[in-house]
């Protein structure tokens, strides 16, 4: 890991500072969530420690794990969702993090078991269509790895609602992951407002695919 020492460091304090975003969103109970970072050109992931609280967290505390969950580095005991994000990153080397939530809207939807449709312009902006539910799958191994994966094959959704669970996020890198699951609680939360008055309706397909498009390749800077 010597040869990687500078980018362990610096990946560390990165997802150190992304978990204060958690709480800061609503995405977080207490010490439930976390974040993770793939280290670029190497084996190696960084992720938060099991059950160490957000305002006590500090960049030493980030554990190093390598892609089959495994601690490398660390004074603490790594996440307990570590075997599916090792998962994902072994499967996909597209991915470069990796966040998880049990954020109040979209795990209710979750525990419906019922996919967000996408009827706002920000889904089709940033999912592409549709936050898809993903199956139901204990913690522990790689089995919520597996399910993340599966799901994200059919869509371009970089969420998904793991069933009776919470949120898993994808992205090149931890901040897209986060991001990725801050517009999720959002969209869950605008749509489960919007049904309260009556049903809403899917955008065209070909809307969806236009503005996701316009999105992805000219909306910024």
């Amino acid at each position: 890991m010597a040869a990687h020492r500078d980018e362990v460091e610096r990946l560390r304090a990165q997802v150190c500072a992304l978990h204060a975003e958690l709480p800061r969103w609503n995405l977080v109970t207490w010490t439930s969530g976390n974040v993770s970072a793939r280290v670029p050109g190497a084996d190696l992931m960084v992720i938060k420690p099991s059950g160490v609280s957000y305002d006590d967290l500090a960049p030493g505390d980030i554990v190093v794990c390598d892609l089959h969950g495994n601690t490398v580095e660390g004074r603490h005991r790594p996440s307990s969702d570590t075997f599916a994000h090792a998962h994902i990153y072994r499967e996909r080397p597209d991915i470069g993090g990796v966040a998880h939530t049990h954020s109040p809207y979209a795990t209710a939807w979750a525990a419906r078991g019922e996919a967000v449709p996408c009827v706002i312009t920000a889904m089709a902006d940033e999912f592409g269509g549709d936050i898809p539910v993903g199956p139901f799958a204990l913690i522990g191994d790689d089995a919520i790895g597996r399910g993340v994966l599966d799901t994200l094959a059919g869509h371009r959704s970089p969420a998904v609602l793991m069933r009776g669970h919470g949120v898993f996020t994808v992205g090149p890198t931890a901040a897209a992951a986060v991001k990725a699951a801050v517009m999720c609680e959002d969209a869950a939360r605008t749509v489960h407002i919007a049904r309260q008055a009556g049903p809403v309706e899917r955008l065209p397909q070909e809307h969806i695919d236009a503005l996701h498009e316009r999105y992805r390749n000219a909306y910024g800077q």
